[in-house]
Order: C-alpha cells, then structure tokens, then sequence
C-alpha cells in the first residue's frame, strides 16, 4: 500500500509535485512519533527535519510534478493526477492498493485506490508524502528564485501573495507562471 500527496495546487507559478510513500507498520510507528503529521502543520524547520527521517524509514518513495505548461494544457485537476502518477511510477514496484489524499479519486489510476479526505493527518503513508512533496517544491522553487529574481519566490514559493501579485503586475509573467491562473489577474 502506498499514500500518495500533492503540494502546489493553488500556486500561480511552477510545478505541482506529488510524492507518494509505502511504509511499514514499525516505520510508520517511528515517523508519528517524530512527530509526522500534515506538512501544513508543520514548520518549515520541523519539515526539513522529518525529511531524512522519512527517507531512512520508507519502504519506497517516489516524487512526482506536472509542470506549468501541463497545468495550462490539462487543468489544475488534471495535472495533479498526472504528477500523482508519476510519483506511483517512480516506486520500485507498483503498490496492491493507493490512498489518496482528499475526496476525488485518481482518475489515471487503474489498481485499487482509496480517497482519505484529511488524508494528510490520518494516514502516516499520507503525511509523509505531504512532507515530501512539500519540501522537495519549495526547494524547487526557492531555487528558481535566483533565475526570476524580483517575485519574491524564495519567500512564497509561488503562491499568490500580495507581493507577488504585485510583481506579476509590474513585471508579467515567466515562463513558468501558469497562465490560466492569471487570467483574472492580468485581464
């Protein structure tokens, strides 16, 4: 069994990453009291801290994006399961059977799933996958700040902050800003 995550979704620029994570009973006994929970309820120094935890303690591990292109062509939705996918393809073996964070299924998916809405905090599989996926993002992300300098990605990697809006405004898009996200912004 694997759980699968996404991070990025409502971001204007970048990737969505996925992660998806098997873990055994003892490990997943280990991780939770490390302290494991969702990624968003976690800090930024506490989530660096779980991730070789986490790398040490997984059976498998995959991560998985969809890049902006890919959101503008296939829709938000679309793109997270194809970063989903991805992750599940990246593991040494294909699980029996998936969890999956939230309510909607993963259409791409042709084994046995199971949605888990609060995924992240009910299942360690899960939450290790947030943290991973999360981590691994913002890392991406905070390094493409030094290539597009001015939006302030190294602090909000990508969401839609009043700075960053405000950047958009004065500057316009990158080339890794989705451009079906800032159709409302930009007219």
């Amino acid at each position: 069994m694997a759980g699968v995550d996404e991070v990025g979704r409502g971001c204007l620029f970048g990737p969505v990453f996925a992660a998806a994570v098997a873990l055994d009973a003892a490990s997943a006994a280990s991780l939770l009291k490390a302290g494991l929970t969702d990624s968003k309820k976690l800090s930024p120094r506490r989530r660096a801290v779980l991730v070789p935890l986490i790398e040490r303690n997984v059976v498998a591990r995959g991560l998985g994006q969809a890049s902006a292109r890919e959101i503008d062509a296939l829709g938000i939705r679309g793109a997270t399961e194809l970063a989903m996918l991805r992750a599940l393809q990246k593991l040494p073996q294909l699980p029996e059977h998936v969890l999956v964070d939230g309510n909607l299924p993963l259409r791409l998916w042709s084994g046995s799933q199971q949605t888990v809405v609060g995924g992240d905090s009910l299942s360690p599989a899960i939450a290790a996958a947030s943290v991973l996926a999360k981590e691994s993002r913002d890392g991406l992300i905070r390094r493409l700040a030094l290539k597009f300098p001015g939006y302030g990605l190294e602090r909000h990697v990508g969401y839609g902050t009043q700075q960053h809006r405000a950047a958009l405004l004065a500057s316009g898009p990158t080339v890794l800003h989705r451009r079906t996200f800032l159709r409302r912004l930009l007219g």
